[in-house]
């Protein structure tokens, strides 16, 4: 059985935004400014080289995609060559309950975040399950569909 290893870099005050950078973020690039030591640096090694794929968010996707081919060293060989899978969907399984208090899923956000709805529905008794896209994508996706359908209707009259 394989397993999904999260490492997240957070601030002691719990920030995980924009920690390499180029997000527009006044602090962007934050870890670049502690030196990791060498152990740090082997633990990044160690976990990279005992990694089979990566799983990443869009945005961290999009940086990396821009950074990491031109690097070359054993780290960036091997980020090179696994597979990246991309989450781009948001899926909530929304439970018929007022807790009251706890900590929330999104947190204190300065900036909305639209999502366009892509399915639901309802199961078991009365949990609503909500699978969200980021705004456009769900059009996008759906012109994609219909370009390629009409291509092979307009394949077959040939």
């Amino acid at each position: 059985m394989g397993r999904i290893v999260v490492t997240e870099f957070v601030s002691l005050d719990g920030v995980m935004e924009a920690p390499g950078g180029g997000e527009g973020y006044k602090h962007a690039g934050w870890t670049f400014k502690i030196d990791r030591g060498k152990e740090g640096d082997k633990f990044k090694l160690n976990e990279t080289l005992n990694s089979e794929a990566l799983l990443l968010g869009r945005v961290t996707y999009e940086g990396f995609a821009a950074a990491w081919p031109s690097r070359t060293n054993e780290f960036a060989d091997k980020f090179n060559s696994m597979p990246k899978y991309v989450v781009s969907s948001t899926r909530l399984m929304i439970f018929p309950v007022v807790l009251g208090s706890g900590k929330r899923l999104f947190g204190d956000r300065t900036d909305k975040k639209r999502l366009r709805l892509a399915d639901s529905k309802t199961v078991g008794d009365g949990i609503t399950i909500l699978i969200f896209q980021r705004a456009g994508e769900v059009a996008n996706r759906e012109a994609r569909e219909s370009d390629n359908r009409s291509a092979i209707r307009a394949d077959r009259r040939c």
